[in-house]
């Protein structure tokens, strides 16, 4: 299907991308000035606290929290000389870091809410074709490439590449059909960066930035721009000849077309994705054959409701209940893109008899992941229809980016009624004017409960 690329940066401080197939939203991306991209960026920090019981250390690498480095996410030849020796399975955090240690670490996820930013030394620096993974003997290819005889091609050309010992290679998917020449060409690129940031860990002081992530626009060409987008429409001039620029660079043949949005109608109107980041902020979501999906954010999970249209009859339960799960299955997984929703996702699917029934759903959902980027895991169906999933977070949620919670209902979402604010109002009340240094009472409430303290309660208050 024919796909498009929509970049909205006339803001100048925000930068939106949404990725269209047949006009239908699919993928949405946001970046704000003011917010700074940390996520990817590498830093040399130092040790502030190791912690044994959560095995965890908390690292300052300049930003105005500490970073979090769990203990499997440290490798082993980071560990000082003088930390504390560990003998059993594993690792210990106390085996491997002590305080003010130095280290150099990579942001993996933007920190949420009182949480800090997650840390690994475990680097990576993703290329056009190839993520080279510094300190790390591994070659390979992406399991997003499932074609054998592609995976085969492709291995063969990594073993023909001159990659120094101590470094590691994957294929990206973008590295299909790729000739060595342009994988070479892309890991003589990756080689001397890394060479850059070695020199930069060398001469800095801890913390210091050593590797600043590419921009939003960059690195969505460079991450998402696939054979089957055929066209990358910008509304900003200097930002569209950003694009041309880095496209000859990363691309020089086979390049999608770049337009230069010049309507007065903005562009995301245009292409009908505000309305879709509207229905992106509504817990409800209808489905196309009349049933619909109900999602509600949590601190500690997503709960994801499928509820049916109208059954015909008992006997076409059944197979409405198939019918709508497997629309539901589409629209989930389209949301969890779209609302860049993470952590433990619980959806509760119509129950539904038929075994048959039951894998082609868990098939479906399988199948549907395959294109998000975020690393997924998901169990078997339960015998209450419940498919609980993970999902990696690695940025706040389209919610957190757009909304602070309500100061009134402290993010709850409910108010008290009416009722229960006049009773409330009227404890109040019966607790003050029992008190002796209270001589007047003045109650100062909304509309509605003052129409209902009025009209029910004015036997009382008289």
């Amino acid at each position: 299907m024919p796909r498009k690329m929509v970049v909205n940066a006339t803001e100048g401080d925000e930068c939106r991308i949404a990725i269209l197939e047949d006009g239908v939203l699919q993928d949405l991306f946001m970046e704000r000035e003011s917010h700074g991209q940390v996520v990817g960026n590498i830093h040399k920090g130092k040790v502030i606290n190791v912690e044994p019981h959560i095995e965890a250390a908390f690292v300052d690498f300049g930003y105005d929290r500490n970073g979090f480095l769990h203990a499997s996410d440290v490798m082993p030849s980071c560990a000082a000389k003088d930390a504390q020796p560990h003998h059993g399975k594993g690792h210990k955090i106390q085996s491997l870091l002590r305080h003010g240690q130095e280290v150099i670490v990579q942001v993996t996820k933007a920190g949420i809410g009182n949480k800090g930013p997650s840390l690994t030394t475990y680097l990576s620096l993703p290329g056009r074709y190839l993520v080279l993974m510094p300190d790390v003997n591994k070659r390979g290819v992406s399991k997003r490439i499932t074609n054998e005889e592609e995976r085969q091609k492709l291995k063969e050309i990594v073993d023909e590449l001159k990659i120094p010992e101590n470094m590691g290679v994957i294929v990206r998917t973008a590295g299909v059909d790729q000739t060595k020449k342009e994988l070479s060409k892309d890991l003589d690129y990756l080689l001397k960066l890394w060479h850059v940031i070695e020199n930069r860990a060398k001469s800095q002081p801890a913390p210091s930035l050593l590797y600043e992530e590419s921009d939003l626009v960059t690195r969505s060409i460079r991450d998402m721009l696939t054979p089957d987008i055929d066209e990358i429409i910008v509304d900003s001039p200097v930002v569209r000849d950003r694009v041309q620029d880095f496209l000859r660079v990363i691309m020089p043949k086979g390049q999608p077309a770049v337009t230069l949005y010049t309507e007065s109608e903005p562009v995301f109107h245009k292409f009908k994705v505000e309305a879709e980041i509207e229905r992106a902020s509504m817990r409800k979501v209808p489905l196309p054959g009349g049933g619909s999906i109900v999602i509600d954010q949590t601190e500690a999970l997503v709960a994801i409701d499928v509820n049916s249209g109208r059954m015909k009859s008992e006997r076409d339960a059944e197979a409405t209940a198939l019918k709508t799960n497997l629309e539901a299955v589409k629209e989930i997984t389209r949301q969890l893109r779209i609302r860049d929703m993470g952590g433990v996702i619980v959806n509760d699917f119509i129950d539904m008899r038929d075994h048959k029934n039951i894998r082609a759903v868990e098939k479906a959902l399988a199948d549907a992941l395959k294109r998000d980027k975020a690393r997924t895991k998901t169990a078997r169906m339960s015998p209450f229809g419940i498919i609980e999933m993970t999902r990696q977070r690695m940025r706040p949620s389209l919610r957190r980016f757009l909304f602070d919670d309500c100061p009134h209902c402290s993010g709850m979402g409910i108010v008290k009624s009416p009722e229960s604010m006049s009773l409330t109002v009227m404890r109040e009340m019966k607790t003050a004017t029992g008190r002796d240094d209270v001589a007047t009472i003045e109650v100062s409430v909304n509309p509605t409960a003052a129409d209902h303290l009025l009209n029910q309660k004015r036997r009382e208050l008289a």
